[in-house]
């Protein structure tokens, strides 16, 4: 058990660390890396949110997250707004995030559907469950 165990969580890793590699290929083109596009992702499904609470979603160090959101917002996919808390700043999209982000979405869900392409429905349910499962585990 314990040699599958290891094989896992060794595989989620190097899955992790491909994905995200394969995936700026794909962004970089449209002006965006993989780190950015989670937090567009994010953004758009989820609405304004505070550098605290993407931060925590994601699993990213504050001072990373500080400095991927500066350079979103010289590139102009994020605006920040003061909150009730005048010391907190909310996060949005940006009007220009919003219209690149159909396009966006589009090169993402494509690479998806390569990736899955031999990957059953029943699998990926699966996949989910587990995935789900282990991230309960984490955030307790």
């Amino acid at each position: 058990m314990q040699i599958i165990q290891n094989e896992l969580f060794h595989s989620i890793n190097q899955f992790s660390r491909h994905f995200s590699k394969s995936l700026n290929e794909v962004l970089v083109p449209l002006g965006l890396y993989s780190a950015q596009w989670a937090i567009i992702y994010l953004l758009k499904t989820n609405g304004p949110a505070t550098q605290k609470d993407l931060s925590l979603y994601l699993g990213v160090e504050a001072p990373t997250m500080t400095r991927t959101l500066a350079r979103m917002e010289n590139s102009g996919w994020i605006s920040k707004i003061s909150g009730s808390d005048k010391r907190e700043k909310r996060i949005m999209l940006t009007e220009n995030a919003n219209k690149e982000y159909d396009h966006w979405l589009n090169a993402v869900r494509t690479y998806e559907k390569q990736l899955l392409r031999n990957v059953s429905e029943e699998e990926i349910t699966t996949i989910l469950t587990v995935v789900k499962k282990m991230n309960e585990s984490l955030l307790r």
